[in-house]
């Protein structure tokens, strides 16, 4: 039964009407006067106070502040969400709009883009933002020595400089349509410049929300409200405490003990029980994350794409959806591209990959090879139901003649000691808004995040004039082309598709449009959420 508080909840995120919330309250007691000021106050709007502690995913001892350096769940939240901001920002409703930037201007062929500076914007040691610190942001994910995981996304920047205080010009190698999109990723946070013209990000300062009291890596991060956020309406938490919980289960306990006011990634097979429980409420969000299967194409036997192809067809995907996701999500086809992004391609221009054991075979003997045996690295970090995963594909690649040694690793510097490091794991991927941001950051050659390692002339190639073709018909033809090669030749089995899953207290207000992009209202809970 529904309580007046999660009545007046409710009414301040939108999801009931004013009716709706007197006659609710009056059905529970209520008296007239005492329903109309519980809604005066609850359409008040969000009010600032209290300490927000939430659970995150995806932390380790290997976390760092630098924006460059950023892996997983956990410091995007922290770093990105809270300390920080960039030149633009996906809103609630899943559109680019400015942040640091007040506007941008392309030339005429996209390969020139001009940003204005938001004046009056503090760092939280008080300096005043200004252009030369957008530059040496930027400088610090560029050039060949820079072990920024940005790196290719930024390639295309040959020349980054100031124009007085309020202006920063991009020079690209080729013309970029997207580039607006591509300054809005959590890595290209803007951090003040020191005296020598690099990025200062040892001690957290940033623009954002939040400030930093402590940090201990795969531990916790403490924040506490920048009172000078030149954001209105946002950031209205006194403070946030953010936990690494690895384990689902101590997450979901804490939540549901009421200890914790918020966590992430939810077991889907206990969903049920948070569901029914009358102080939690269940947030799910549809976007582009996607879980992949990375091969290393350089390394034998991935290095043969009869080999890649036999694996391919040796996984059930609806067997998957099925058991792991719960039906939270749908099949994955071998691209990255989800149902978020605008070139995505149909059934009918590339039908869907399903189990088929015989052509598994077939790409075995392809192969030169009566049997195949691969050893695949999995953990609980690496996507929701990970492990469960891949004993289900261990099973169906069994039926297909196909020995697989699963390793479970340890969630603790998963990202730093196996994914990138073995020659088969197991990956997630929160996807991007943009076609050629993915391709460019996982795909493209010599990426730094390049996770399959892959490398091919003609998927390069398109990728380059995709970039740069302003007609939009001919643009979704190269996406599209680019999709079946990753289909058909690429390095990635990538199986599914996944909701964004969430558990908050019912204590915890927001909006009723909640970003998709990322999981946690594209990670600007910490500013976008509030004590109802």
């Amino acid at each position: 039964m529904i309580t007046l508080e999660q009545l007046k909840a409710k009414l301040a995120a939108g999801r009931i009407s004013r009716r709706g919330f007197m006659e609710g309250a009056l059905a529970l007691g209520a008296t007239v006067a005492g329903a109309e000021l519980m809604m005066g106050k609850a359409l008040a709007g969000p009010s600032k106070g209290g300490t927000f502690i939430q659970a995150l995913t995806g932390g380790a001892t290997t976390d760092s502040l630098d924006p460059a350096k950023i892996l997983d769940t956990y410091m995007i939240n922290v770093n990105s969400g809270q300390l920080h901001n960039n030149l633009t920002e996906i809103g609630p409703d899943n559109q680019l709009r400015p942040e640091l930037a007040e506007s941008w201007e392309a030339s005429a062929d996209a390969s020139s883009w001009t940003f204005k500076i938001r004046q009056g914007v503090e760092f939280h040691n008080g300096k005043t933002l200004d252009a030369n610190d957008v530059v040496a942001s930027f400088q610090h994910h560029m050039g060949e020595k820079t072990e920024s995981a940005a790196k290719g996304i930024v390639k295309a920047i040959t020349e980054v400089k100031a124009d007085g205080k309020d202006t920063v010009v991009f020079i690209l190698d080729g013309g970029s349509a997207d580039f607006p999109f591509i300054v809005s990723d959590y890595h290209l946070a803007i951090c003040p410049a020191k005296a020598d013209g690099t990025m200062d990000w040892q001690d957290g300062t940033g623009t954002g929300g939040y400030k930093l009291v402590s940090f201990e890596p795969g531990v916790n991060t403490i924040v506490e409200r920048n009172p000078n956020y030149w954001k209105e309406g946002a950031a209205w938490f006194d403070s946030i405490e953010n936990l690494f919980i690895s384990d689902v289960t101590a997450r979901t306990s804490g939540v549901m003990g009421g200890k914790l006011h918020s966590m992430n990634k939810l077991d889907l097979k206990t969903a049920g029980l948070l569901e029914k429980n009358p102080n939690v409420n269940l947030l799910i969000t549809y976007g582009n994350q996607h879980a992949t299967l990375p091969m290393h194409s350089d390394k034998a036997p991935f290095d043969d794409n009869n080999v890649r192809l036999a694996l391919k067809w040796a996984i059930d995907r609806a067997q998957l959806v099925k058991t792991i996701l719960r039906g939270f999500g749908e099949m994955g086809n071998d691209h990255p591209l989800g149902p978020a992004n605008i070139y995505r391609a149909t059934p009918e221009e590339l039908p869907q990959r399903d189990y088929d054991a015989d052509k598994a075979k077939y790409y075995i003997k392809q192969a030169g090879l009566d049997k195949l045996s691969v050893e695949l690295y999995v953990a609980s970090s690496a996507f929701e139901g990970a492990v469960e995963a891949g004993s289900l594909f261990q099973e169906s690649a069994r039926k297909a003649g196909i020995e697989i040694t699963l390793n479970r690793a340890p969630d603790d510097g998963y990202w730093s000691n196996i994914w990138l490091v073995k020659p088969f794991t197991a990956s997630y991927w929160g996807g991007r808004p943009t076609e050629d941001w993915i391709f460019s950051q996982i795909y493209s050659k010599g990426a730094d995040w390049n996770e399959s390692r892959w490398d091919h002339d003609r998927f390069n190639k398109i990728l380059i004039e995709a970039r740069a073709e302003l007609d939009n018909a001919k643009r979704r033809e190269m996406y599209i082309e680019m999709q079946r090669i990753l289909h058909h030749e690429g390095g990635s089995i990538i199986p599914l598709f996944m909701a964004y899953t969430h558990a908050t207290s019912k204590k915890i207000g927001m909006s009723d449009q909640i970003a998709s992009n990322w999981e946690l209202d594209g990670h600007k809970n910490g500013e976008r959420w509030w004590f109802a």
